[in-house]
């Protein structure tokens, strides 16, 4: 079984976030989507979903460390017998990645896992020199596996994300779900759906679910908060007003400070992202002072204005 801190190309003592930035090169590297004619990349992605699944799940890595599941998650065979040179577990005989594709945003894909291997293998039989008789209790049957984990990729809107609004989507049997989207929602989020994986002896796979968060045209992010660049005009910079700006829950009014010059940054609390901890991140905007061209009466105005040449704006800058 391949183990999953070689997949990552990570040590066994690496934390949470060296594995996730790990996850993140490697399935940013061989998205099927970059290598649609390299089914093998494919493969391999599915590959680095599960490693990164696996050693993300506390108690699932733990047990692995402890060597009682191989990298699959299934329980590791006793006294070598899950692999080498003709071994009752070794290869992947074929099996593919599953179908793909989806709408409105939404894809999958999936690898089933091995079989159970070991079924029946220290069961009683009929006749006499079973194991079941013997070795201090290797006579109980071996847990069945679970069917395969699926990866789902889910595009949500900017603005969806921000908000933390619920999404429809649709699985790969066909059924649809609405999604609760989780505070701290970033790219690369992975969302756990218990038993919406493929079926297996020991019950349902889990869905995968890894989130994309679609650019905005007016926003932008940074950390928790929301940038926006925002226009006034040179009244209400110069005498103040208030005005309304777009947010992601809807346009509210602002007020602009008298004597307001371009690039000045107004915050405005509780209306970025959502964080762990319940609050919220703000919304940045910055003022950009929008000059009307070929304004005769403001170029008059400007050539004959006292002030015109006091003061050096670009001092601090040493020029």
């Amino acid at each position: 079984m391949a183990d999953p801190y070689q997949i990552l190309g990570v040590a066994r003592t690496a934390s949470e976030a060296d594995i996730k930035k790990a996850y993140r090169k490697l399935a940013k590297e061989l998205h099927p989507d970059k290598n649609k004619d390299n089914p093998k990349a494919s493969e391999k992605f599915s590959q680095v979903t599960n490693a990164y699944d696996l050693l993300t799940d506390k108690d699932k890595r733990a047990r692995f460390d402890r060597g009682e599941i191989d990298g699959d998650g299934n329980p590791a065979a006793p006294f070598g017998f899950g692999g080498g040179q003709g071994g009752f577990g070794g290869g992947t005989g074929g099996f593919r990645p599953g179908p793909g594709g989806g709408a409105g945003g939404f894809e999958f894909e999936g690898a089933p896992d091995l079989g159970d291997v070991f079924e029946g293998l220290f069961s009683g039989g009929r006749g006499g020199g079973g194991f079941a008789s013997g070795f201090g209790g290797f006579g109980r049957k071996q847990a069945q596996p679970k069917g395969a984990n699926v990866a789902y990729r889910l595009t949500v809107p900017f603005v969806d994300a921000a908000t933390l609004k619920t999404q429809r989507i649709t699985l790969a049997d066909g059924k649809t779900i609405d999604l609760k989207l989780p505070a701290n929602l970033e790219n690369g989020t992975q969302m756990r759906l218990a038993g919406k994986g493929q079926p297996g002896p020991g019950g349902a796979g889990d869905g995968i679910v890894t989130i994309n968060i679609q650019p905005h045209r007016i926003f932008t992010r940074d950390g928790d908060d929301v940038r926006l660049d925002l226009p006034v005009s040179l009244s209400e910079a110069v005498l103040g007003a208030s005005v309304k700006v777009p947010t992601v829950e809807g346009a509210v009014m602002l007020s602009v400070p008298k004597g307001t010059t371009s690039g000045k940054v107004l915050r405005m609390r509780g209306r970025g992202f959502h964080k762990k901890d319940g609050t919220r991140g703000d919304q940045l905007v910055t003022l950009m002072v929008d000059l009307p061209a070929d304004d005769a009466a403001l170029t008059e105005f400007v050539q004959h204005w006292p002030g015109r040449d006091k003061g050096n704006p670009r001092a601090s800058l040493g020029v």
